[in-house]
């Protein structure tokens, strides 16, 4: 029987299996649907162990609250455009929900918790696996926070790329002001002193270098090190930063005209820190054109 285009479309559609796959599965099946897509069940299984290895720079950021517990997630996948499929939605949602309700001591705990979706299951990591190979794409949660410290939240996602929840005690359109700023701002620490030291030591190498560059006196180049190095650390510190709805007094001026105590936060920005990689499409295409002609 003639496979036909429409026929790879309606299988990749019911599938989303990639083209090649549809196209090889209905030739198998000798243009039976319901028999290919049953053969790209069993067949694509065995992608997530092929899909694994592939950079998952791409994803989402959820975040699930329920009675004064919460969770923020973050799952990656390798493209933008499988952040908007349904099912990896449902299953970066229902990852937040269980660690909430689970609370997983890790990621890999985070896999044995109970989600069933698509056909697939019954724990997450099935699920994880069964979608690598529906969708064709690794997937995989990369970190997580768990909250239950009985401190409020207060909770704030821009779109699905960055998630941020406030610990606090008072008022709770502060608070959401302040996940708000944090999602603009992106301080690192709470105050000063909290900056982690490896992040002062880099500002400092660099102020270092441009005060020797200015050919000043020692003690003059000493100054513009540590002025620089103060600047920094207001810079990147929460409390010292300008509001973002009112920049004529700091996050700490506000905090403290509304009777509110920010006790900590949490900011996941997708991909942060994750080295993507760049492919050559020319190069993958024609790749993809010499495996097809060997297949």
């Amino acid at each position: 029987m003639a496979i036909t285009a429409s026929m790879v479309a309606e299988l990749r559609a019911k599938t989303d299996a990639p083209m090649m796959e549809c196209k090889k599965a209905l030739t198998e099946a000798n243009g039976d649907m319901p028999k290919a897509e049953e053969l790209l069940r069993v067949k694509l299984g065995s992608k997530a162990g092929k899909a694994a290895s592939r950079v998952t720079a791409e994803g989402v950021v959820a975040v699930h609250m329920a009675a004064g517990v919460g969770a923020l997630v973050e799952v990656n996948c390798e493209t933008d455009f499988v952040t908007k499929n349904d099912s990896f939605l449902a299953l970066t949602q229902a990852v937040a929900e269980g660690i909430a309700k689970g609370n997983p001591a890790d990621v890999a705990a985070v896999g044995a918790l109970p989600f069933s979706l698509d056909g697939f299951g019954p724990t997450i990591e099935d699920v994880r696996k069964g979608l690598i190979g529906k969708i064709g794409e690794n997937m995989s949660v990369r970190r997580f926070k768990r909250f239950a410290s009985g401190s409020k939240l207060a909770t704030y996602l821009h779109g699905t790329r960055i998630g941020v929840v406030v610990e606090f005690e008072g008022d709770e359109a502060a608070a959401k002001d302040v996940a708000m700023h944090v999602a603009a701002m992106k301080p690192v620490s709470l105050t000063s002193a909290d900056v982690p030291a490896e992040l002062i030591e880099r500002e400092r190498s660099v102020a270092t270098a441009k005060a020797a560059e200015s050919g000043k006196p020692a003690e003059i180049a000493a100054k513009m090190i540590e002025g620089s190095v103060q600047k920094y650390l207001k810079e990147v510190s929460l409390f010292n930063q300008p509001f973002v709805k009112n920049d004529k007094q700091t996050v700490e001026q506000m905090l403290k005209e509304m009777g509110t105590t920010v006790k900590g936060f949490t900011l996941y920005v997708v991909g942060e820190g994750i080295e993507k990689k760049v492919d050559d499409f020319a190069a993958e295409v024609a790749a993809q054109v010499a495996a097809a002609k060997g297949a």
